[in-house]
Order: C-alpha cells, then sequence, then structure tokens
C-alpha cells in the first residue's frame, strides 16, 4: 500500500522546503504541485528510477532552476527573493556534472568555493586557506593541490569537487550523485564523510544516489519518486519494502535487514524467482 508522503516524515524544522512546486524545462513539466520538507540537521537522500525527476527536484532547492509555479523557502524566505552571494552562504550544491576552466589546478579548483565569502577585491585570507586545507584533508586530495583536473583520474576529480563544496562553509550541501566515477571503496568514504559532516558538524545534506543499499545505509530520511511526484518519505526501516520497490522501481526484491547496520538491505530477485 503506498505510504502518504507525510506519514513518515520525521518532525524536525525545516531550514529547507519547497510548496507547491512545479518545475520543468521549457513546455515540458518534469514535477507538478510538489512539497517537501527537508528535515534539519539529518542526511537526507532522494531514490528513484531515472528520469523520475530527482535531479531537477535538487536543482529547483539550490535555486539553480526556478520554478514554474510554488516556492523554494530557505530560512523562511522565498529563495528567489535572496540575494545570491547570501544563497551561496547558506547553501552549497555539487550538480552532476560540474565543469571548470581548462588548466585550472586542483589548489585554485578548491579555492573558488571561498568566493561567497569575500569581495571582488579582497585576497584569500587566513581563513579562507584554512577552510581550503580542511575541505582537501577531508577528501584525501591535499597532495593533488598542484596538478590540473585534467590530469585526474575520474574518482580524483569526483573527490577535489566535493572539497569545493565542503570549502563554501554552508550549512546546507546538496550533492547530486556524489559517488559518480567511484569505485565502492571510495563510495564508502564519501559517505562516511557525509555521515561525519552531519554528526561532526551539524550539516543538512541532500543527496542524490542510485544505489539503493547505500542510500537505506548512510541516510536518516529518504524521499522516494516516481513520475515527477513523492510516493513516500520517512526512515529507511518504514519506507523500504517489496511492495514500494514494485511500485516505484518496477523490482521484485526481498528486503532483509542487513546485519551491520541493522536497517534494510535489498535483494533483487531474478526474472523467475518466486517472492518470498
Amino acid at each position: 500500500m503506498t505510504i502518504s508522503p507525510t506519514e513518515n516524515a520525521p518532525q524536525t524544522t525545516a531550514r529547507l522546503r519547497g510548496s507547491g512546486l512545479t518545475v520543468g524545462y521549457d513546455q515540458r513539466v518534469v514535477i507538478d504541485g510538489l512539497d517537501i520538507d527537508i528535515p534539519d540537521g539529518r542526511v537526507t537522500t532522494i531514490i528513484g528510477s531515472n528520469g523520475c525527476g530527482k535531479s531537477t527536484l535538487l536543482r529547483c532547492l539550490a535555486r539553480l532552476l526556478p520554478p514554474k509555479a510554488g516556492t523554494v523557502f530557505l530560512d523562511g524566505e522565498d529563495i528567489a527573493h535572496v540575494r545570491p552571494k547570501q544563497v551561496a552562504r547558506t547553501l552549497a550544491i555539487l550538480p552532476q556534472n560540474p565543469v571548470a576552466p581548462e588548466g585550472l589546478t586542483v589548489a585554485d579548483l578548491v579555492g573558488r568555493g571561498r568566493h561567497p565569502h569575500q569581495r571582488w577585491y579582497q585576497q584569500a585570507t587566513a581563513a579562507d586557506e584554512a577552510a581550503v586545507a580542511e575541505a582537501m584533508e577531508m577528501t584525501d586530495t591535499l597532495e593533488l593541490a598542484d596538478r590540473t583536473l585534467d590530469a585526474l583520474s575520474g574518482g580524483q576529480r569526483q573527490r577535489v569537487w566535493i572539497a569545493l563544496t565542503l570549502a563554501q562553509g554552508t550549512d546546507l550541501i546538496l550533492l547530486d550523485e556524489p559517488t559518480t566515477y567511484l569505485d565502492l571503496a571510495h563510495s564508502i568514504d564519501v559517505l562516511d564523510l557525509v555521515r561525519r559532516l552531519r554528526d561532526d558538524h551539524g550539516k543538512t545534506v541532500v543527496m542524490v544516489l542510485h544505489d539503493l543499499n547505500l542510500a537505506a545505509r548512510y541516510s536518516d530520511s529518504l524521499v522516494v519518486m516516481k513520475n515527477g511526484a513523492i510516493v513516500t518519505t520517512g526512515a529507511p526501516a518504514q519506507v523500504i519494502d517489496a511492495a514500494m520497490l514494485d511500485e516505484a522501481f518496477g523490482l521484485r526484491a526481498h528486503v532483509m535487514t542487513d546485519p551491520i547496520s541493522g536497517g534494510p538491505l535489498i535483494v533483487p530477485l531474478g526474472a523467475h524467482t518466486r517472492t518470498f
């Protein structure tokens, strides 16, 4: 049975929320009339099949894509009316396919994360340099500082982009597929970092992930989307079951208890395997 979007929603203050969001590209509507509250100080992951609107929603929440209707609220204000620099001091986003000028070094790129905190005539301060160094240390990219982006592997580049996002020093962090190009070990490293950002620094993190088992293990709350709408939200143990997986993903699976985390663990079933 489908769970209503608010039935399992955590009762926490939402610094970032969307009301009545209709979002799309040109004349194509991807999301229509969607409401969402992002729990403060938690890790929220948006999941759903390809093309369901996950990245579109994230871009709208970050003010990269203005809604055709509805409002995104940041700290109680319509984000469309907040000065861009103030938004950038509060909210950072790592898009799915970021780009940078050719020949830029890692240190220069990560340093650009400090721009919202600087004036046009101001050189980097000691605080800026410390923030950059800390971000690179957290992402294990310090040894790459003098290398150019085009000399890095896909996984190294992804960690550098995450360092840029962290150097921005915001309380709200939006990550669109942060484990793209990463092998499993480095994916775990990134998600462990996300958890530390929550635990040690009180950050609010919103991610889009495709790996459902990683989403279940590392998230406080899941938002399940299908066809531009929210199917259900809540803690992974409340949300993930065989019925939801079939409805939202067309996936036949057995859900068992993860022996490590105690949360749900998804075991896909073969095409001719009967459900348990």
